[in-house]
This record gives C-alpha cells, structure tokens and sequence, in this order.
C-alpha cells in the first residue's frame, strides 16, 4: 500500500483527497495544514469551479500536521503531495526531497524558471522523482486526442489551436500577484503551455499580442514556432470582465488526414459543449464516445499515472518535473512577447 501525504487542504487539496478514495492500492495516510478547522476534518467551506462542495470528512486513523516538516518527516510516507499555493512549492518540494520523499506537486510546478529549476534540481540531488499535476492530458477528450495522434493512424501532427478562457476570478484576491499565483498565464494558459510542449515539442520562438493588469498579462493570442515551418500552431488565453461565460476551453488539432475538434463552454445559465469530434480527409465525421460520467475522472487518472510511477520506479513523460519547467518557460517567453512587442527565441 502506497502511503500518501497532502500538504494543503484548499479546493485542489480536496479534489486530489476524492480522487485517491478511487485509486487502488493507495491511501492517504497524512495530511498537513495549519487551519484548526480543516485539520479537525471540516471542510465544508471549500467551494470551486467544478466537482462536489467540500464536506466533514473523518480523519480519524489519518494522521495530522501543523509543520510541514513534522509530515515529511513522517517515515510511514512514501510520497508528499502538495497543493499548496504557487508561491509555497519550491519551498515544500526542497522539504520533501531533503526527506527522501518521492514528491507530487500540483501545477504550477512554480512561479519562476528559476524557481523550476531549483525544484528539479532538489529532487535530482536527493534521488527521488518529481512528478508535476498537469491534468489536461488526462481528461477524457484530451487523453483521446493524445492517443489518436500516438497511434500514426491519421499521418503526422501538423498543428493547431488551443483555447482556455474564464471571467475574471473576482474571489481570488491574489490572482494577478507575480509573486503568490503568477496571473492567467501562470495559473490558466500553463495547461495548454504544458500540452503544447508535450505533443509539439518545445517552440523555438513565441510571438504574443495581448492585454496586462498591473503590468501582468490578462488576455493573450499567441503564435508558436517550431524548427519544422510546417507546424502551425497557435492558442488565445486568459480573462474577459463578462461573468456570463466563467469558463471556456477547447481545441482544433490538425492531421495530415484528419482534424480532430472540441469545445466546452460554461455559461452562468447552463453549460454547452461541440462535442468532441473527428473529421477525415473522405469528408466523414466520426464522434467518439467518451465516458464523462465522474468529473473528477481527469484527476483519477492523473494520481493514478502518478502513484503508478512511484511503484514501479518508470517516470511518467507527460507528469516530468522537466516537461513542467517547459511550460513556464514558455509562459514567461509569451509574458514577455507581449510586454515587449517582439517575437522571443527560446
């Protein structure tokens, strides 16, 4: 039985707490958080944007930290997962790698490349993996999308066009801070930065028209190159001010004998979905049918993929601490296309 600690009770704490009751062979033995309430099991005020509301939970045979130290230090733990906020992970990553522990941590990886770069190296020095929560690859569309291009059926990847946009997340006090959640780029466009990376390779150049708040981007369309010009690929992100539409994401991959298209939108009256679909070089329209019963079924598979790899000792490709570094990378490179008006080399 492989033995878990969460470091963080927050929305993501919680949804990652769900998805553990539904992977076998492994438990979570320990969680860390300096909320008395949250400690004592009551976790009925976390509210998000998807999933159930949180609810009292018994803790009873779980053991319970205030000091993040005590946990990982706790030698009846195998892996740490972390989900506290953004500007915390390095910090949390050094704890758990200084401890011998495998470590999971919640997208961002961090704020910074520098930052990235710190945390891969903590783990690389104390020889356990670092595995990074980047979710999209698994939701049910995004996983079958993954496959088909895998499996060659349809020629080679040509490109496409990716899109993640929400109102503006008035409850998040901190959202646009640099330095504690890092902006839309940083906390929403890194899930396409980081499935761009994974099914394109890393972009050689970005180029990024866009909108900033207090100097940080809001809203950006953006043009990546790669060393083959037959690659095209683009993607627009961030914040509109209309709360009628709190979330949107979608895309439109191309093949050379096959397009392949999805869109979801969340409306505050109702939501809308372009279900996902394949279109063929003989004018076919194919569309799959997916299993989207469990919205938590994503982060199923994530923690599966993840404990998975802490068992068997194979790396996960797409939840590398190395493929999570590109993506803020490339976040930053797009930050800094737009801020500057020049197209950026990476």
């Amino acid at each position: 039985m492989l033995k878990v600690g969460i470091a963080g009770i927050g929305f993501m704490g919680w949804i990652h707490w769900l998805a553990y009751q539904k992977v076998p062979g492994v438990m979570v033995a320990a969680i860390c958080e300096t909320d008395e309430k949250r400690l004592s099991g009551d976790w009925t005020d976390i509210q998000g944007n998807f999933g159930p509301p949180g609810e009292k939970v018994d803790l009873s045979g779980i053991a319970t930290y205030h000091d993040l130290a005590d946990m990982v230090n706790d030698d009846s733990l195998d892996l740490i997962d972390i989900c506290l906020p953004p500007s915390f992970h390095l910090m949390a990553i050094e704890a758990a790698a200084n401890a011998g522990k495998q470590v999971f941590c919640e997208k961002p990886l961090a704020l910074n490349l520098h930052d990235c770069d710190l945390a891969n190296q903590a783990c690389q020095r104390a020889g356990v993996a670092l595995q990074v929560g980047h979710v999209l690859p698994f939701f049910p569309e995004y996983e079958f999308a993954r496959q088909e291009i895998a499996s060659g059926k349809h020629g080679a990847l040509l490109g496409g066009h990716f899109k993640r946009v929400i109102s503006d997340p008035t409850w998040l006090k901190d959202f646009y801070d640099p330095l504690k959640v890092g902006g839309p780029l940083i906390d929403l466009h890194i899930h396409d930065a980081h499935l761009i990376r994974l099914l394109f390779g890393m972009p050689r150049q970005v180029s990024s028209t866009g909108r900033t708040r207090n100097s940080v981007v809001s809203y950006c369309n953006t043009i990546f190159g790669f060393d083959d010009p037959k690659i095209c690929v683009s993607s627009m992100s961030g914040v509109i001010d209309q709360q009628g539409r709190p979330f949107t994401h979608g895309f439109e991959i191309h093949l050379e004998r096959a397009t392949m298209h999805f869109e979801f939108a969340g409306f505050s009256d109702t939501g809308e979905s372009m279900p996902l679909k394949i279109l063929t070089a003989d004018g076919e329209v194919i569309r799959p049918t997916l299993d989207n019963t469990d919205p938590l079924q994503g982060f199923i598979s994530e923690i599966s993929e993840a404990t998975q790899s802490v068992k068997t000792g194979h790396p996960s490709e797409i939840l590398a601490g190395e493929l999570a570094r590109d993506a803020i990378e490339i976040c930053q490179a797009q930050s800094e296309s737009v801020l500057s008006g020049k197209t950026i080399e990476l």
